[in-house]
């Protein structure tokens, strides 16, 4: 068990009716999010957005934000409100106690990592992605003229875990970087401290460098427990850049706000001499809705977290029921769970097997790396209704092919 703290108790007891069980798929796509309106005549399960709204805290710093008029360029006590507010979640949430001043404002992870890899990684350098992996991790770093290593995570019965000799192999091969990404997507594992410091002294042998996303973090199940990767001991906090954001936990993915921590002295040098302009572009209501969500959204989070707990419970259920020889197995983290098809022989790939047949759209496993070309990710942060409306459509799919 990981000595970070437990967590609060909700003061929802789950119940087996929800009021998000009667959000309907027509007020969904009224509502007008790109996870229901690209597929206008499918079932959604594809994009990470979660269909519960937003808390109220967050809701009513919107309004008195939009009341003022919040839109010039943002204010340095927005962005310090903002890095105060993670700093008490991370040591509450996670017994992570860091320093406001090494919180810093970002637009979104992606443009984090691009700022890990132009300035914290050696030029040229291969960038380790550990597969199956979030998409734009396998893409993102040919932009800036960098090769992908993909490293496929080894499998320990039902649990996934980092091969640590195909890790020494990538770096050798001049890997400088490693994405860890933490709770991972799209298999939703939640790495030990125990295996995290030994992957740190696998980066820390080669001289590299760990870019950490946590943007999953607040969304862990049962006993398990976030640990930052920076917080497993001195080794780890010297070579990581951590990128988070309260979008994914609290569903504000359009408002353009993360944060960035440093967690060691070289990086905070580098910081106040060139990284004044490198999180430029974090718009003003996200930093608000990021600070709400992390200083007065926690009730609401822990009961979604309820929710979402029941709907991976039941989604191993349906797929008992409904896909006999798909392998799932329930995520420790995330709201997203990785089906392996590999047993059923499909005529396409998952993704467009299901959209064709059943009516629902999934995140093309091939897209995550060579090792999920037999798969696909499914979204179960929906109602729990609508959740077996789409299994109950994949199974019926299969059964009249």
């Amino acid at each position: 068990m990981d000595e970070s703290p437990p967590r609060k108790a909700s003061r929802r007891v789950f119940q087996s009716h929800h009021p998000f069980d009667d959000i309907t798929v027509e007020s969904l796509k009224e509502v007008g999010s790109l996870k229901w309106t690209a597929f206008p005549d499918r079932l959604a399960a594809w994009v990470a957005e979660m269909d519960f709204g937003v808390a109220p805290p967050i809701a009513e710093a919107l309004h008195a934000a939009v009341d003022r008029g919040a839109f010039g360029y943002l204010p340095e006590a927005d962005a310090r409100a903002m890095s105060e507010a993670y700093a008490a979640f991370s040591a509450d949430r996670y017994g992570w106690e860091v320093d406001p001043a090494d919180v810093h404002a970002f637009p979104d992870v992606i443009t984090a990592l691009d700022v890990a890899i132009e300035h914290f990684s050696a030029p040229g350098s291969a960038i380790i992605v550990p597969t199956p992996a979030y998409m734009p991790f396998l893409t993102w770093p040919a932009t800036q003229g960098r090769r992908v290593i993909q490293v496929p995570l080894a499998r320990d019965g039902e649990d996934w875990v980092y091969d640590l000799d195909a890790l020494e192999r990538a770096f050798a091969d001049g890997g400088g970087l490693l994405v860890l990404c933490n709770p991972h997507n799209p298999i939703g594992k939640v790495l030990t401290r125990d295996e995290m410091a030994a992957i740190g002294e696998v980066v820390e042998r080669h001289g590299a460098r760990v870019f950490s996303d946590e943007i999953h973090a607040p969304l862990v199940y049962g006993e398990r427990r976030h640990v930052p990767y920076a917080s497993v001991n001195e080794t780890t906090a010297g070579h990581t850049l951590t990128a988070t954001s309260a979008s994914k936990a609290w569903n504000l993915p359009g408002l353009k706000a993360a944060q960035v921590i440093v967690s060691n002295a070289a990086d905070r040098e580098r910081w106040a001499t060139d990284g004044r302009m490198w999180g430029h572009g974090a718009s003003n209501l996200g930093i608000v809705a990021n600070t709400a969500a992390y200083a007065a959204g926690v009730d609401w989070l822990d009961d979604v977290l309820q929710y979402l707990d029941g709907n991976r419970r039941r989604l191993a259920e349906l797929v008992a029921e409904h896909l006999p020889g798909v392998r799932y197995a329930a995520p420790e983290g995330t709201y997203l769970a990785w089906l392996e098809f590999a047993a059923l022989d499909l005529p396409a790939s998952p993704a467009d097997f299901f959209g064709e047949r059943a009516g629902v759209t999934l995140t093309d496993g091939g897209m995550c790396g060579d090792v999920g070309t037999t798969a696909a990710r499914l979204n179960f942060a929906t109602p729990r209704p609508i959740l077996e409306r789409i299994v109950a459509a994949m199974g019926e799919a299969l059964r009249s092919r």
